[in-house]
């Protein structure tokens, strides 16, 4: 499809609820996506910022702005047009770790102008001769997880070409991102904005408003963005054995998790009957697959659950809830919470405060340069979108979590207790998965 000009595009249904939610609270990185890569080898940095300008060039979302026609926002895009990336020399400064880490950290809150842009940042910081660490930061409103790797990975396949003296060959994009907007918008209405809204209302019908966890302080009157993570890892045995049991029991690794960290989230909060959000790709096209932009969705996993049931009852419960929910993933949280029209509160998200996600890609092996090994460095943590958010990874063979919370409500030693209440609770589901779920322990013999 031949790229588009200057003109406007209307924005998705995402991204008019991030462009609200900017105007709300302006000058917020709560919407950041940072990623920090460590690159040890000979670096040629002219092909690294050669081959940035590729990608940017090749996906228009790169290149994108926000501005107001009447009282909604639209995209504007600009043309391609080469960027320097910064080089920022640490070599011979002290302490050039500690330095690096700051850099990482203070880029990554960083608040980016809508209006005005780039929103996609880069920066190349040098620790030593053959030591680098590339950070990139994008706003969410032109990115997303997936997007991340898309990205990564076609500025791995255009350095090594600049790197070698040819200029890179890409496949022409199907479609770009204002296309995936104008189509969501005509698409998503009459009988296909019924059919999935009919099912969300069916879901969702009489669900409690409010999971509620017992907190270390009261719930502030207006929600407030500041967070901080709890990182833990289960290690390959054990890892190893709840992917066996999630075999054995006909269910992905991200149906047992969710299944396991919903009795975790019912024995802290008493409730039978409780929601929790979880992330998915949003990319049900093989046009979207290779395109940066803003595809995630968010969907509403609602569970009942009885103690008294096997604990493998309840994953099949929460299989069945998931697929009937996947093929239902089409209508936008926005919309969702839109027509629904639940009571609105300051004080908490709609339909749901606690969110999990797993991903199954090291986002590391993404990133191929010829001759460096590339290290993605941990995500510094600068706000909660939710009160609790648990993300799930695998890296290495092991199943790798970290709890994100909200330190208006919880103390770090709240979440690293829950931490260590979850990992006993994997180790007895994966001992014992037919064992009832009132039955499966907590607390470790200690």
């Amino acid at each position: 499809m031949a790229p588009h000009d200057t003109d406007q595009f209307s924005t998705s249904f995402a991204q008019q609820r991030l462009w609200f939610l900017d105007q709300y609270e302006p000058g917020s990185a709560l919407y950041n996506i940072p990623a920090a890569c460590r690159l040890r080898g000979p670096l040629d940095a002219a092909a690294l910022a050669c081959g940035l300008d590729a990608v940017v060039a090749r996906h228009e979302t790169l290149r994108t702005t926000f501005a107001v026609d009447g009282d909604q926002p639209v995209q504007r895009i600009a043309a391609p047009a080469p960027r320097a990336l910064p080089l920022i020399d640490l070599a011979g400064t002290g302490d050039a770790e500690a330095r690096m880490r700051q850099y990482v950290h203070d880029e990554a809150q960083r608040p980016f102008d809508l209006a005005a842009g780039p929103l996609l940042r880069a920066t190349l910081l040098r620790l030593g001769a053959d030591d680098h660490v590339l950070l990139l930061t994008l706003h969410h409103i032109v990115s997303d997880g997936w997007s991340m790797g898309v990205l990564l990975g076609e500025l791995g396949a255009a350095y090594r070409a600049f790197a070698a003296g040819r200029t890179p060959q890409f496949d022409e994009l199907p479609i770009q991102y204002a296309d995936f907007a104008e189509w969501q918008r005509g698409w998503l209405q009459g009988e296909v904005l019924a059919g999935q809204l009919d099912h969300w209302r069916r879901t969702l019908a009489g669900a409690p408003p409010l999971l509620a966890l017992p907190t270390d302080r009261p719930r502030p009157a207006v929600r407030a963005q500041h967070g901080a993570a709890v990182q833990f890892d289960l290690g390959p045995a054990l890892s190893e054995r709840l992917r066996g049991l999630g075999r054995t029991l006909g269910a992905t690794p991200f149906m047992l998790l969710a299944a396991a960290f919903q009795v975790l989230l019912q024995r802290y909060s008493g409730q039978r009957d409780l929601c929790i959000g979880y992330p998915v790709a949003g990319r049900g096209q093989a046009e979207l697959e290779g395109l940066i932009g803003f595809f995630v969705n968010t969907l509403v996993l609602r569970s009942q659950i009885d103690p008294a049931r096997p604990f493998a009852a309840l994953l099949a419960q929460v299989r069945t809830a998931l697929l009937e929910a996947d093929a239902h993933q089409d209508l936008p949280f926005e919309k969702l919470v839109e027509e629904l029209r639940p009571e609105r509160t300051l004080n908490h998200s709609p339909l749901f405060q606690v969110l999990f996600a797993f991903y199954d890609a090291d986002q590391a092996a993404a990133l191929d340069l010829p001759g460096l090994a590339a290290e993605v460095l941990p995500k510094p943590c600068h706000g909660a979108k939710f009160d609790l958010s648990l993300e799930m990874t695998v890296r290495g063979g092991s199943l790798c979590g970290a709890f994100e919370y909200a330190t208006a409500l919880f103390d770090a030693a709240t979440v690293e207790r829950l931490a260590g209440h979850f990992r006993t609770l994997l180790e007895a589901i994966a001992a014992d998965p037919h064992a009832t779920v009132g039955a499966l322990p907590l607390l470790d013999a200690a």
